[in-house]
């Protein structure tokens, strides 16, 4: 049996690896779950390597194939925490797009990581788990019964509302380096991106009002 003791952090090891010696396996397997994100947000799956994933969290790189099986098995388990802590993040039990679009906007602006794996998923793999799958599913479902109810428009189709509205909510943090550039203040001081969240729920509300 593996032991779960990792090795000696390299000294190019985070701070936080380097002051971290994990005692179990839980705690073992979160750090290479954290150093996993990192790597992969920073360098996509493809451009990642397991070498630099276990220097991170200073662990045995042995540990993360007894954890997480391969490098694939390693980015579906970092896509899947990922979505599910911006679902956490930003509910929508009773169908509200506009509290759902401040949430999800205020989330990914503090953890830039969320959309970065999102980009590279969609970008190298374009397969989706069935958890995130259901999650969506999900929403899906509340947006419809929010049309039912009378609550949001109900002359487009439940999914593309939501589909509009979900890409709505990137549209800055996302933008072409170019369109940013266009900008009278810096794209990402705290100005532009109030000026930028107000335009946002405003816009939500103009799509989502019913007719």
């Amino acid at each position: 049996m593996p032991s779960d003791s990792p090795t000696p952090p390299a000294a190019s090891a985070p701070a936080a690896a380097r002051g971290t010696r994990p005692r179990d396996a839980e705690a073992t397997k979160a750090l290479l779950l954290r150093a996993a994100t990192e790597e992969f947000a920073q360098h996509g799956f493809a451009g990642a390597r397991i070498d630099r994933i276990a220097e991170r969290a200073g662990a045995n790189k042995r540990l993360l194939y007894v954890y997480f099986g391969d490098k694939q098995a390693l980015f579906d388990a970092v896509v899947a925490d990922q979505a599910a802590a911006v679902f956490r993040a930003a509910p929508m039990d009773d169908g509200d797009l506009v509290a759902f679009a401040a949430a999800r906007f205020d989330y990914v602006l503090a953890n830039p990581e969320a959309g970065r794996i999102a980009a590279w998923r969609a970008f190298e793999q374009l397969d989706a788990g069935d958890a995130e799958v259901a999650n969506f599913r999900s929403r899906v479902d509340t947006v419809a019964a929010a049309q039912r109810a009378g609550r949001v428009r109900g002359d487009l189709p439940a999914i593309d509302l939501f589909a509009i509205v979900l890409r709505m909510t990137d549209s800055w943090l996302s933008a072409p380096p170019a369109l940013r550039a266009v900008s009278a203040t810096p794209a990402l001081s705290a100005e532009r991106l109030r000026e930028h969240r107000s335009a946002l729920l405003a816009a939500v509300r103009g799509v989502v009002r019913p007719q």
